[in-house]
């Protein structure tokens, strides 16, 4: 073929190779980042406190690449993300469904530790319900026992107390609603509750106690002869205990 034929067909065929890439740019979808850059790209913003924005690499990544070794950094980091975005139930959903894929992982203290602080931060006022502070409770018992010499023993323990000290204000709570309203049998047993069960909590416990005292006297007013006695057995029992 002359030179110059092929110098032309080259000329013409340019604007169909240009057309084809114009076709590819704007029509065909954009390559998938890889894990390292959706992890890379999650931890920049983690940096920037942009937790919304990290929590979406993460768990991109985790839907594109469950296999890839770094997903179960990603996993950890989502509920991070939300535990630092104040998402303290997406973070405990993040940290148990950690646990419950690597339970033999390294970093499961870690995950249990931040799966405690996720259940008790979501704690707030003394008359609702306390089921969270209740499984963080569990979760730092557990904790405590399974790893006695972690980085976090001593977080552990203050928080263990901390979590008792607010399920005895709620038990408190509940027994001088009963007081208030002379149901004084169920503020005793009450009160009682609180002395043989949370006695490490002692700024309560002369409240308690007096306030113990003066309902089982008035619960015995409205008690027969034979119920007397199992109570006031009942009673001698606890302050000799105390």
């Amino acid at each position: 073929m002359p030179k110059r034929l092929l110098a032309v067909l080259l000329l013409l065929s340019l604007p169909l190779l240009a057309s084809c890439g114009l076709i590819d740019y704007y029509f065909l979808p954009p390559p998938d980042d890889t894990a390292q850059e959706l992890y890379e790209t999650g931890m920049e913003y983690m940096k920037d406190k942009r937790y919304s924005s990290a929590a979406e690499s993460f768990l991109k990544l985790k839907d594109r690449y469950p296999f890839s070794p770094l997903t179960p950094q990603a996993e950890i980091a989502l509920g991070d993300a939300y535990f630092l975005d104040s998402k303290f139930m997406e973070a405990l959903d993040a940290y148990r469904e950690f646990e419950n894929l690597h339970p033999s992982s390294p970093q499961i203290p870690y995950v249990l530790f931040q799966m405690g602080l996720s259940n008790l931060n979501q704690f707030r006022t003394i008359d609702l319900r306390q089921d969270n502070v209740k499984e963080a409770l569990e979760i730092f018992y557990r904790l405590e026992e399974s790893y006695p010499n972690t980085e976090f023993s001593e977080a552990v323990k203050q928080n263990i107390f901390k979590c008792r000290k607010i399920l005895a204000e709620h038990e408190i709570f509940v027994a001088d609603f009963y007081w208030r309203t002379s149901k004084f049998g169920a503020a005793w047993h009450r009160y009682l509750y609180v002395l043989e069960n949370y006695a490490d909590v002692v700024e309560f416990k002369d409240y308690v106690r007096k306030r113990a005292e003066y309902s089982y006297f008035e619960y015995q007013k409205v008690l027969s002869e034979e119920e007397r006695e199992r109570v006031q057995w009942t009673w001698k029992r606890l302050l000799k205990w105390l």
